[in-house]
């Protein structure tokens, strides 16, 4: 399976885990949409940095803090696509502002691109082989 198929299967994961915690925060707990997202975008981005880590960039390095803390830095980028989309699509949107799910959908697309060359040319870079 391509590095990117599978770097879109972890995003389905992440997907999930987002839409998830964001339908308990707002809907669980009556927490502002705009305001719960951005803890359902950090319950996601971890996942996603640990589903990378083993499956899509096979990196078999010590698990450390600052990894984590560089894989969530670096997917600001994209998360700023991300929320940028999510927060219009709740904004304008009557639909997607009851179904918080398909904003989140919206938003995850969006920043698709952006998070993948961030993963794979930044965080999990791979060292030339040696030839």
């Amino acid at each position: 399976m391509s590095r990117f198929l599978r770097f879109c299967v972890a995003g389905t994961v992440g997907f999930v885990i987002d839409a998830g915690v964001l339908q308990a925060l707002v809907g669980g707990l009556g927490m502002d949409p705009y305001v719960a997202r951005v803890f359902s975008f950090l319950a996601a981005a971890t996942t996603t940095w640990w589903i990378n880590r083993r499956y899509t960039f096979e990196t078999r390095a010590e698990v450390t803090r600052s990894e984590w803390m560089k894989y969530v830095t670096l997917m600001l980028g994209g998360a700023a696509v991300n929320y940028g989309a999510y927060a219009v699509c709740i904004a304008f949107w009557g639909f997607a502002r009851a179904h918080l799910w398909l904003a989140v959908a919206i938003g995850s697309v969006a920043g698709l691109g952006v998070n993948y060359l961030t993963s794979s040319r930044l965080v999990f870079r791979q060292p030339p082989a040696a030839g």
